[in-house]
């Protein structure tokens, strides 16, 4: 046979140890009992209680709360559920509580029946629930601002962006314009500058024609500079027309017009291998003459200015040496890099940052690269590797 169940604790037990308040009053809220937990929350004895009506235990809000809603509500649908009111405890402070109530009706009278819950956990995780809320909709909102930022600043960048092409644009035609607008005049001063040395003239006039002539073919230096630079940036890169070269012949006659140009500097022409190349004399000599100037500029004059034409199986090589103060680390990475400079000497060879420039530009067009290497001990040297093209040999 099946055990008999346990017997339950009695009713005295039950009600005094119920794990919430329980109060048994008349309707009009006066206290008939009150179990220990209740007291216990309020700090009065049974005598203090009993007696005493369920209202006057709250605060002034409550007390007004039970006029107008829960009390009503008792009597009008027999119950009310989680009813949120403050007690006065005996010490003064106040404590929270759900009121659970039914009212029910006995041969002895109508009594409400009371159950009171504490809050203390109940509102710890209500404020915890509350303020991470707030803290996920200031996140939110935070967040919905920071992507209208985000699109108002790609927008204003995709805009400055566009303004900004369309004034390079323009300022590189206009570069290109000018510069070719200008070749026509220099190239004029230069020949009459030619045609006046060529009789007699005093020391004084030789000089100032020389003066004039060094100028504009400094001048006319920079416009090429400037013109190949508006057209690398418009993207129609360098062009170049090959043909089959003796290259130490034509670095020799390069190395010869340079003397002219810069008197002050020792320029040395020395050549390796043998043989023709493919390549663009003019450009080639566009090459020498950025590198010779680059060298004079910052090189120590006190030292031979060494240019070297090589050629070997598949390469031909371009390079100039000079000694002066090492270039950086820092400053060889950006070099051939346009408007970069190796130093802010002030010079009258200098031009407008783009030598270095044209120079790599140049070697792309033939396919090929430029490098440097600059060190105290060897000094610096520039240099321009151009790979060899094969021509096609006819029958015969």
């Amino acid at each position: 046979m099946p055990a008999d169940p346990p017997a339950l604790p009695d009713f005295e037990a039950l009600f005094e140890g119920a794990p919430c308040g329980l109060i048994v009053t008349t309707e009009d809220g006066t206290i008939l009992r009150a179990n220990d937990i209740f007291r216990t929350w309020i700090g009065l004895e049974p005598s203090e209680l009993c007696g005493r009506q369920f209202q006057k235990l709250l605060t002034m809000g409550g007390r007004i709360f039970h006029q107008t809603h829960w009390a009503p509500l008792m009597r009008m649908q027999g119950s009310v559920a989680e009813v949120k009111l403050d007690l006065v405890h005996c010490a003064g402070h106040t404590v929270t509580m759900l009121l659970n109530g039914v009212r029910r009706e006995y041969p002895g009278g109508v009594f409400y029946e009371l159950a009171l819950f504490g809050t203390t956990d109940r509102d710890r995780y209500e404020r915890e629930l509350l303020a991470a809320r707030k803290q996920a909709e200031a996140l939110l909102s935070e967040k919905t601002d920071a992507e209208m930022a985000l699109r108002q600043a790609k927008a204003e960048l995709k805009l400055a962006y566009e303004k900004s092409q369309r004034r390079a644009l323009f300022a590189e035609q206009m570069v290109a314009i000018a510069s070719h607008d200008l070749k026509n005049p220099l190239t004029a001063i230069k020949m009459a500058t030619d045609l006046l040395s060529r009789g007699e003239r005093s020391i004084q006039e030789t000089q100032l024609l020389g003066h004039i002539s060094q100028s504009s073919e400094r001048a006319r230096r920079m416009i090429a500079q400037l013109l190949d630079f508006a057209l690398v940036r418009v993207g129609h890169g360098i062009g170049i027309t090959r043909n089959p070269l003796d290259l130490h012949k034509v670095i020799g006659q390069s190395v010869n017009e340079l003397r002219l140009a810069f008197p002050q500097a020792n320029l040395r022409h020395e050549s390796l291998g043998v043989g023709t190349a493919d390549l663009d004399a003019d450009r080639i000599q566009q090459i020498v003459g950025n590198l010779v100037a680059n060298s004079v500029a910052y090189g120590d004059l006190d030292y031979p200015i060494t240019i070297t034409s090589s050629l070997e199986d598949v390469t031909a090589t371009v390079s100039v040496h000079n000694r002066g103060c090492v270039i950086e680390e820092g400053v060889m990475a950006r070099l051939f890099e346009p408007m970069t400079r190796a130093s802010e000497r002030e010079d009258n060879v200098r031009s407008v940052g783009l030598g270095l420039f044209i120079v790599r530009e140049i070697a792309k067009a033939h396919g090929g690269e430029v490098a440097v290497s600059s060190n105290a001990i060897d000094g610096t040297t520039f240099s321009a590797r151009l790979p060899l093209v094969e021509r096609p040999t006819g029958p015969g």
